[in-house]
């Protein structure tokens, strides 16, 4: 094999990339805030299976998307290639700002929160500590970066599958949410869609091989199988993991809680044992945590290339890591572990995603309607995936804007930001645009 190609990694190892990033702080984390808004157990499983759909359906679309437009970036080089430079930059400014840092620093933060009542770490020094420590592994090798993303990520599908077990061979709650009939509720109101915000984050990361596209073997097959193969397995888990805490535990005690998991550890397995459901989850956290730290420093790398205000970044090691990247991302992640609210950042970082996401979506049609189809991978049931997915994707940021307009406007805020320093940065001759 030549020695370019030993540089790279397989459909599986993509596929665990695309696992560790959707299995996240949301699973264990964002049913509390759900029940906040909604109180049926089948209305919330409905929201789980519709996040499951939704992130099948923007797969498709990433697969096409990454095949056609075959450089690591993600949507940053997707929509500079299809709406130019201003927007490929905001898009690359959002990954840096929000996306893979704000999702690092919530890992570390509730893996810091599970850790506390066992080691006696306080949280923000144990989730900088996670931060720094997976930093320094991703700044070595891809090799490295793979064997380690991979163990980890099978030790994340072996516990999950454990507990999953556990939740349903344990009794119930007397008052469980499934063993109340479904109540009626519309799937356009406020309380339904903020749910649903709620659940696409927790479904972020079903695209994150095409972020790195080039370090992937054969792409044009593997991408795919790894984008469809990872999204499909992680929604089947979500929505029994999802069933598994409403079966266990009464929605008045989920109601408001982030610490989902070890509140149901602890009714699974007794208050024995909910130390060592934290230890479970914190190595859940593990996996994610370097997902992203992995992925993110990709799309700085990419910016690097095209604007020169960022060319600092544009240098790797010997063995091809983008060394300053990383830490650049880590140094952001670290601000927002001591200065960010939990809650917040969710719905901010997911209104802002969502935005680019959906931008994304729309650019299959696009080239299909400038170029045609492409000569390789083609989206199934194109245009109707893209346009379902579009449909959902417009009228979940309508209603965030109108329910929650504080976070989102802080979201819109941001992007003024990045707005201005892709200004400044045409000041360097930066842009290849």
């Amino acid at each position: 094999m030549p020695q370019e190609q030993l540089r790279k990694i397989s459909w599986w190892s993509a596929a665990a990339i695309v696992v560790a990033n959707m299995i996240g702080t949301g699973v264990f984390t964002s049913l509390g805030l759900q029940l906040s808004h909604l109180s049926d157990g089948w209305t919330i499983l409905l929201l789980w299976l519709l996040g499951g759909i939704f992130a099948l359906l923007g797969a498709l679309s990433y697969a096409e998307l990454g095949t056609r437009l075959p450089r690591s970036g993600g949507e940053y080089h997707f929509i500079q290639r299809i709406y130019g430079p201003f927007w490929g930059y905001l898009a690359g400014w959002v990954s840096l700002t929000v996306g893979f840092s704000a999702s690092v620093a919530l890992a570390a933060l509730a893996l810091g929160a599970y850790l506390e009542p066992v080691t006696g770490i306080p949280q923000q020094p144990m989730a900088m500590g996670a931060i720094i420590g997976i930093s320094l592994l991703h700044s070595v090798s891809i090799k490295q970066s793979s064997v380690f993303q991979n163990t980890a990520t099978l030790i994340k599908l072996g516990l999950l599958a454990l507990f999953i077990g556990a939740c349903f061979s344990s009794p119930g709650a007397s008052d469980s949410a499934l063993k109340a009939p479904l109540s009626s509720i519309s799937p356009w109101s406020p309380a339904f869609m903020v749910g649903l915000v709620y659940v696409a984050y927790a479904f972020s990361g079903w695209n994150a091989a095409a972020y790195i596209v080039e370090e992937i073997r054969a792409p044009q097959r593997s991408l795919p199988k790894a984008l469809l193969a990872g999204t499909i397995a992680v929604s089947l888990l979500y929505v029994l993991l999802q069933a598994g805490f409403l079966y266990q535990v009464s929605p008045e005690a989920l109601r408001g809680r982030i610490d989902i998991g070890q509140l149901v550890g602890a009714e699974v397995f007794g208050t024995a044992g909910s130390k060592a459901i934290a230890v479970c989850i914190a190595l859940f956290l593990v996996s994610s945590i370097s997902a992203s730290i992995w992925v993110g420093p990709r799309v700085v790398r990419a910016m690097a290339d095209d604007f020169r205000i960022w060319g600092f970044l544009a240098r790797d090691n010997a063995r091809g890591i983008p060394v300053r990247a990383v830490w650049l991302q880590g140094a952001i992640s670290l601000f927002m572990v001591t200065a960010s609210h939990f809650d917040e950042v969710f719905l901010y970082s997911g209104f802002v995603l969502q935005l680019f996401t959906t931008l994304a979506v729309a650019g299959v049609i696009l080239l299909r309607l400038r170029h045609g189809p492409p000569s390789g991978y083609r989206s199934p049931g194109y245009p109707w995936v893209q346009l379902a997915f579009l449909a959902l994707s417009v009228w979940m940021l309508g209603v965030l804007l109108y329910d929650q307009p504080r976070e989102s406007l802080m979201g819109l805020a941001n992007l003024g930001v990045g707005a201005v320093s892709y200004f400044w940065s045409r000041r360097f001759r930066g842009s290849s645009g």
